[in-house]
């Protein structure tokens, strides 16, 4: 079969738009390709089509991609396309190559190499300047040179920015600009020249710019290029493609401005939108069939970015889902986080058992803290995970590092009690425990209170911290204290030895991450991927759109990405799509929080004559009425009636025989083991077992105070005792 025939069947299987973008004629194309429309497609039957028709040497096309991954991909494509001579890489590593090739040249045999790590030459910098940091300063330091550098802004310039540009700079900006200084000179040594990513950008684009030697070969050798997720591009990697082009205009990108949510990192969709303009005889084909999503999930995605305002909102696409139809959106309010993680737990068990692959399904949250209670929840489900673009939540450095924090808080706490004569109340008869507080153990507002105190050294500040990773940091620490209060609240008289024994039965309790668990993984982390199903969670406003991107003049182009971030969200799932929120953070919280401004409107059963007042039979509420009792809708006030869902007088409508048998097994238990009563299970969580009666190791996780640690110790003789006295 001839080479055009084998062209023509590949250009065959495209539909009008990607032909159109495939054919077109050598010179500017730009292609502005929706979420699932095939842009990765396309733009391999392009460079098939330009080099099988003998318009383009495929030795003289280089593609350029962000990610490795994506890079490999491109690859593996043209490979099996016929088309294997083609280079397809990421900016840095085009740049790394073509540098190392001309070096000698441009500077000669003074040596250089690749910086394996910045975070030394930053400390020695701010040491130099007399600012003390800690590894996640230094981070975040580091990270605003990166945004400078990408952005070409220059350290004396950096001060101009910071506004404009809503810059976290976490230091006095004129020590910034000193400390850039001092990294940027720290660099050149009598060894040799140290060079960071940036730079290699910089230098390649600077050979280019100067040496008409370097730009004639490089040029002679490069002709054609295609740029992948062209809205992504930061200033220096355009300087850079500017360079490679010089004069010329053989140049296809790939893009939509509609999916910018890197601007943090310095990415800007300018040069995507002004592509026509700087072209004004550029092919521009826009690429709308959603071979990805069903069409319900299509219609949402255009309804939330159809809201969007701004320059980038004039380029958006009105996709049109191509697969079959499907399930509805569903939109699930609960009313705390537990209720929330444990209600999507559940479903998924639920697709699981119906045959969806774990590996097709993903959980997504805006910030890396929100996953520590889906994590509990999944393990509590029996139900593996892997944590994308980061560690689970026990595993991150700055929650060991607060949990040694709290360990050293509990060993000081100790000796005080010690010196002072008190200690823990004996509760071995497990009778007179009730939830309340014994003689020298604190309440679980004390004990939360003690946590915050001995989380400061380590980062918890009472206000929320300027920088990406201080502030990621920052969170994290606060998803440690919420758990220490639900434990707490969950199992009253804690002190915190026994609250470090728990924390200890999660950490333990977690599945090792399997290739064919759920994905959990930020929205910025689940760019470029897709999944069967997804469930978007935490939609409140304050986190999507985040707390910080609300403050300042410029905040409106910030909500504006957040818009864009929960549009790429959506159109991850190919089919189920859940999304929901929580009206309070703990269970038995205070309903202060408001579902995201994005849904406003889209919620089918917001608005609707059965929801007046906010509930109805309109309204997905999920989880136990907050502050109410489950049988006459009382306040409850204490931490035991929040346990059971009762006030006092509806308490004990379990059965009390069951009670009393429970607290013998737990007396005896506890004798055994030597430890007081209530570190085997609280009075409160057995009053729970005798009222919601369980019958499996799933229902018995369902209980307050009961975690999959608990379960696998104590959880046969439980149902035992359930089963026999039920």
């Amino acid at each position: 079969m001839t080479t055009s025939r084998l062209n023509q069947l590949r250009l065959d299987a495209l539909d009008p738009e990607q032909l159109r973008a495939a054919t077109a004629p050598r010179g500017p194309v730009a292609i502005i390709a929706g979420a699932g429309t095939g842009k990765t497609r396309t733009i391999t039957h392009r460079i098939a089509h330009l080099v099988s028709g003998g318009f383009v040497n495929p030795d003289h096309v280089l593609a350029v991609t962000f990610t490795t991954r994506a890079a490999a991909e491109l690859r593996e494509r043209l490979t099996m396309m016929g088309v294997a001579r083609v280079q397809a890489k990421t900016f840095h590593a085009a740049a790394r190559g073509q540098l190392r090739y001309f070096w000698p040249r441009i500077v000669g045999d003074t040596p250089w190499q690749l910086l394996d790590s910045k975070f030394p030459l930053v400390a020695r910098a701010c040491r130099a300047v007399g600012v003390a940091t800690d590894k996640t300063t230094l981070s975040d330091l580091l990270g605003e040179i990166e945004w400078a550098k990408s952005s070409l802004i220059a350290p004396e310039d950096y001060p101009a920015h910071i506004v404009p540009d809503r810059r976290d700079c976490p230091v006095d900006p004129e020590q910034f600009v000193r400390i850039f200084e001092g990294y940027e000179n720290s660099k050149v040594t009598s060894d040799g020249v140290y060079l960071d990513f940036d730079d290699l950008l910089q230098s390649m684009a600077g050979a280019l710019e100067a040496e008409a030697g370097v730009a004639d070969e490089f040029r002679s050798r490069y002709r054609t290029f295609v740029v992948d997720e062209y809205q992504d591009v930061t200033p220096l990697q355009q300087r850079l493609l500017d360079a490679w082009l010089g004069d010329r205009d053989d140049i296809t990108v790939v893009g939509d401005a509609n999916q910018t949510i890197y601007s943090f990192n310095g990415a800007t969709p300018d040069h995507l939108l002004g592509f026509s303009t700087r072209y004004p005889e550029a092919t521009t084909v826009r690429l709308f069939r959603d071979y990805r999503s069903t069409p319900q999930v299509v219609d949402l995605a255009n309804k939330v970015i159809g809201r969007a305002t701004g320059r980038a909102a004039g380029s958006r696409l009105q996709l049109e889902g191509q697969r079959p139809a499907g399930p509805a959106p569903e939109f699930t309010e609960y009313t705390d986080e537990t209720a929330e993680a444990t209600g999507v737990a559940e479903k998924i068990a639920a697709l699981v058992a119906g045959g969806t692959p774990p590996s097709e399904i993903a959980v997504l949250y805006r910030i890396n803290a929100q996953s520590a209670v889906i994590e509990y929840a999944l393990d509590a489900a029996g139900i593996s995970y892997q944590v994308k673009g980061g560690e689970g939540f026990f595993q991150r450095p700055e929650i060991r590092q607060g949990v040694n924090a709290l360990a050293q808080a509990a060993r000081r706490l100790r000796g005080r009690a010690r010196a002072d004569g008190t200690g823990a109340a004996d509760e071995s008869d497990g009778g007179a425990w009730s939830g309340g507080t014994a003689a020298g153990r604190p309440t679980p507002e004390q004990l939360v209170n003690q946590v915050r105190a001995a989380l400061v050294p380590v980062g918890l500040t009472p206000t929320e911290p300027a920088g990406a990773q201080e502030r990621a940091r920052w969170q994290s620490l606060g998803a440690l204290v919420d758990l220490a209060e639900e434990l707490s609240t969950a199992t009253p008289g804690l002190d915190m030895t026994d609250l470090l024994g728990l924390l200890r039965e999660r950490a333990q309790s977690k599945n090792p991450p399997k290739v064919e668990g759920v994905t959990l993984a930020s929205i910025h982390a689940a760019k470029g991927l897709e999944w069967d199903a997804v469930f978007l969670v935490g939609l409140v406003d304050g986190t999507v759109p985040i707390r910080h991107a609300l403050k300042g003049s410029h905040a409106g182009d910030a909500v504006e990405e957040e818009r864009r971030l929960l549009y790429v969200g959506l159109t991850r799932a190919r089919e189920v799509l859940e999304l929901s929120w929580s009206q309070a953070r703990q269970p038995g919280g205070k309903a202060t929080r408001r579902r995201t401004r994005f849904l406003d409107g889209l919620v089918p059963w917001e608005g609707s004559e059965t929801d007046a007042g906010g509930s109805g039979a309109g309204k997905k509420v999920r989880g136990a009425p907050k502050n109410a009792c489950a049988v006459c809708g009382a306040r409850l006030t204490t931490p035991e009636q929040r346990i059971l869902g009762r006030c006092d007088a509806h308490a004990d409508d379990g059965d009390q025989v069951l009670v009393t048998e429970l607290r013998s097994w737990r007396t005896a238990l506890a004798r055994e083991r030597d430890v007081p009563a209530y570190v085997v299970m609280s009075d409160a969580t057995l009053k729970a077992v005798a009222l919601k009666a369980p019958t499996s190791a799933h229902e018995l996780l369902r209980v307050p105070g009961i975690g999959p640690a608990k379960v696998e110790q104590f959880g046969e003789d439980i149902l035992g005792i359930v089963k026999n006295y039920s």
